[in-house]
């Protein structure tokens, strides 16, 4: 059974792979309407149950399309909606009842160790749709939003810039996993995780840590980004923005890579705080189409984690 967790725990070879699939099932994908299924799938007659403690609109909507489209069923829940979230079931009770109504389970929770706990218990495949640690789904979007555009991201410089935060975390990952080049842009308070970091120094990984900007993202081939406020961050808001305000992405920012860079945002963006509308809506911006590349993305998540 194979759980989608973080990419380090995923072979590399299943990761090209899966992102090899993504990109062969959006090409197949029929522009006759929304819900065709083209291709056969392992998804097939399947049920998707998806679990949300956070609020979701990429997330929610690209996998309720996906199993559509691969010619399988979902079933959407909200944690609350759940004993399990309100404290009234065991993680083991619930795993077991979940394993006995659905095919596969998508969680997106705050805890990451929801997500760890429930792997081991499931008996049926599990994927992270997001935690306050890792987010590998987006990952693989921009890893395939950047190939589409400038081919292989092997060997690539790419920066991160803004607050080191779960989604940094997965950048890390996939820069070992997919052997490219990643700068952090972060402030000297706002590093990612060091477990991470520690990882990917053991795996030699090139990831370099700058808190300025300007350097970091000198001569990369792309910029990406996040919001500087995550859903359920606590703490001093105002003080966050103002740590940040030097990390901003802007016409710049953006000069200072590479000509033909691209711009990535994992959304939803919080225009003129961490990007420019400029930025987001100009040439070197492919947001939309990394948006649209998470539909992809998912089913061939979904198809590898059913597979055999």
């Amino acid at each position: 059974m194979k759980h989608f967790l973080d990419l380090s725990l995923i072979p590399k070879s299943d990761l090209h792979h899966i992102l090899s699939e993504a990109k062969r099932r959006k090409a197949k994908q029929s522009k006759e309407g929304k819900v065709v299924v083209s291709e056969p799938s392992n998804g097939k007659d399947k049920l998707l149950l998806m679990v949300f403690e956070k609020p979701s609109t990429r997330t929610r909507l690209s996998f309720d399309l996906a199993m559509r489209q691969l010619g399988g069923e979902t079933i959407v829940m909200n944690a609350n909606d759940m004993h399990l979230g309100k404290g009234e079931e065991s993680v083991q009770d619930t795993a077991k009842v979940i394993s006995g109504f659905s095919d596969i389970l998508m969680f997106r929770t705050f805890e990451h160790q929801t997500l760890i706990d429930l792997s081991k218990l499931l008996t049926v495949p599990l994927i992270n749709g997001l935690t306050n640690s890792s987010h590998p789904c987006q990952l693989l979007s921009d890893v395939m939003t950047f190939e589409e555009q400038k081919g292989s991201i092997k060997g690539a410089k790419v920066a991160w810039v803004g607050d080191g935060n779960n989604v940094t975390n997965s950048a890390i990952e996939a820069a070992v996993q997919f052997d490219f080049e990643l700068n952090i842009c972060v402030p000297k308070n706002y590093l990612p995780s060091k477990k991470v970091l520690d990882w990917a120094e053991n795996q030699g990984g090139k990831i370099n840590l700058y808190h300025d900007a300007k350097k970091g993202v000198s001569g990369t081939d792309c910029i990406m980004s996040d919001k500087w406020v995550s859903m359920g961050d606590q703490g001093d808001i105002k003080k966050k923005k103002s740590d940040l305000k030097q990390f901003q992405v802007n016409d710049e920012l953006m000069s200072l890579a590479k000509p033909d860079s691209i711009y990535l945002h994992v959304l939803p963006a919080a225009r003129e705080e961490e990007v420019t509308s400029s930025v987001i809506d100009g040439k070197q911006s492919l947001v939309w189409q990394q948006a649209e590349n998470r539909l992809h993305g998912q089913k061939a998540i979904i198809d590898w984690c059913l597979s055999d």
